[in-house]
């Protein structure tokens, strides 16, 4: 009787260890077709951030310090009553650095004077009011524009006409292939996504001689905000 118990169970782990494989082929052996697809919306941008600011130099640090921070709380103070909500400005880079010359090859440089550097993001929810606020951003100051960019305020709650758009293409290309294979599409697998948008290239404004007494015209163009998703369906 314990011989035969014995050969019993022997057998029964024999079984287990041989078909834990054979599901595991079959799992792997099951049909699937993954398929990319991309969805796109246009959309026109609300808002704009510019990158400004004020470079000092004078001779000794704290006088360079003195003369940055009585130019950049008038360039503020004229945000403000441009009626650019103090949320909407940030101090984006500070730096206090020597200035140096080179007298002759070889000889050590010497520092002849200290430049300070305070730089301002400024966002405006108005873009009726771009051209103003450039106009009184030179005009209170500052000699330094790196740029001005456009964004959509409500972007991701757009993209989801883009997302519906990428699932409907990636589910109509699935079907064409699958047919053509003599298959039908089942249930889905899995599912990632990919967003992006392109957006007009930020505007660089080099100069304070660059800008005119009049507003500065500004065209705040078309931004296409793009959803890629990949799915995987079942095959039937």
């Amino acid at each position: 009787m314990i011989r035969i118990t014995a050969v019993l169970a022997a057998a029964a782990l024999l079984s287990s260890a041989i078909a834990a494989p054979l599901s595991a082929e079959e799992n792997t052996m099951a049909r699937t077709i993954t398929v990319s697809a991309s969805g796109t919306v246009s959309a026109v941008p609300d808002e704009a951030s510019i990158s400004t600011g004020v470079t000092s130099e004078a001779k000794t640090a704290k006088d360079a310090l003195t003369a940055n921070t009585a130019a950049m709380k008038k360039m503020i103070f004229d945000l403000k009553f441009k009626g650019v909500d103090d949320k909407d400005i940030q101090t984006t880079q500070f730096n206090v650095e020597p200035v140096y010359v080179y007298p002759k090859e070889g000889q050590p440089p010497t520092v002849t004077g200290y430049r300070v550097t305070n730089m301002l993001g400024v966002r405006v929810r108005n873009l009726d009011k771009v051209g103003d606020v450039l106009d009184q951003l030179v005009t209170s100051g500052a000699n330094q524009m790196h740029g001005i960019s456009f964004d959509v305020s409500k972007a991701e709650t757009l993209k989801d006409d883009a997302r519906k758009d990428a699932m409907a293409n990636a589910l109509r290309r699935a079907k064409l292939l699958a047919g053509a294979a003599g298959a039908e599409i089942g249930d889905v697998m899995q599912i990632s996504e990919e967003t992006t948008y392109h957006g007009p290239q930020p505007v660089v404004f080099a100069k304070r001689a660059a800008m005119a007494a009049d507003a500065v015209p500004v065209q705040r163009g078309e931004q296409q905000l793009e959803t890629s998703v990949t799915v995987t369906w079942k095959l039937k």
